[in-house]
């Protein structure tokens, strides 16, 4: 009898946990280590298996409706195995639950936050991005020191060695926008979060011209929601569309205690909605550039 795989990365992924929410974007996973023994030795079963059953690779890829490349990182050790696809290749290959047995015993203590990952995974690898933000700078375009003061201003506090590492790799998840062939990126910002002057005047005119000088980058468009308006298509919070090289469409949003990472297509499907409203609502290019450009000279 023919088995049925459902396609992975249809999810829905809603996670609590500490300290997400100051920058965003999983930041804290920055103080976790891998375990990158554990990971290899995974990705060996799973090559082991794989074989055993007869696939290839790319077989095995096209099953799940998953990259060739993510079969092969997973196999190399070099990303993690999450969950709910280890249980569907038990499933597949017949291996009475050894893979999901053990991604569950991977030691704790080492382990990155495999839903962060989940996140991760996919931004490194997007084509496109569309980010709404209301409380802060987009951590993808913060300077360093805006994004230092961005985590100093957590509660409870980060001790400063917690906060380096946090900045440090906030800086390195950047090398995205500068990689040969970026993503294309679009980003509506909220005025308020722009009328903070966190870390003092100095950080904050530092940001601005950050802000205008990405402005002016091919692929990227910034805009701004003003303060103003009269309808506001953002009111339930800040959130990102993600598209992957294999065109699906995530949608990430967090609270004051959790994240939610999606790809059913109804709830990504109302995020793309949002967000087009946004767009109509903000500032178009020319005038974002225009408002900073009016910021820094009030500077």
């Amino acid at each position: 009898m023919k088995q049925c795989v459902r396609p992975y990365g249809i999810f829905v992924r809603g996670r609590h946990c500490e300290g997400t929410h100051v920058g965003g974007e999983f930041d804290r996973m920055a103080t976790t280590r891998r375990n990158t023994s554990a990971m290899k030795m995974v990705g060996a079963l799973l090559a082991l298996y794989r074989e055993a059953a007869g696939y290839t690779q790319r077989s095995l890829s096209e099953v799940f409706n998953i990259s060739e490349q993510q079969i092969a990182s997973i196999e190399q050790g070099r990303r993690p195995l999450k969950p709910d696809l280890a249980e569907q290749l038990d499933e597949r290959l017949g291996t009475k639950g050894a893979l999901s047995t053990a991604v569950s015993r991977m030691p704790e203590v080492d382990l990155v936050p495999l839903w962060a990952e989940e996140y991760l995974d996919r931004e490194r690898e997007a084509i496109a991005i569309s980010w709404y933000e209301a409380l802060a700078v987009p951590g993808l375009l913060q300077s360093e020191a805006y994004a230092r003061a961005v985590f100093r201003s957590r509660v409870p506090v980060y001790d400063e060695d917690e906060i380096e590492q946090l900045v440090t790799s906030r800086i390195e998840r950047q090398k995205i926008l500068h990689r040969k062939v970026p993503p294309t990126t679009s980003f509506v910002i909220w005025e308020a979060a722009l009328r903070d002057c966190l870390g003092g005047k100095e950080v904050y005119d530092d940001q601005v011209r950050k802000l205008r000088e990405y402005a002016d980058v091919p692929g990227v468009a910034l805009q701004i929601l003003p303060l103003n308006r009269t309808s506001h298509a953002g009111l339930d919070g800040p959130f990102i569309l993600l598209e992957t090289p294999e065109h699906q469409r995530l949608g990430y949003s967090e609270t004051q205690r959790g994240s939610t990472l999606v790809a059913d297509p109804d709830g990504v499907g109302i995020l793309t909605q949002k967000y087009a409203m946004l767009r109509t609502q903000a500032l178009n290019m020319e005038d974002t550039r225009a408002m900073l450009d009016h910021l820094l000279g009030e500077a």
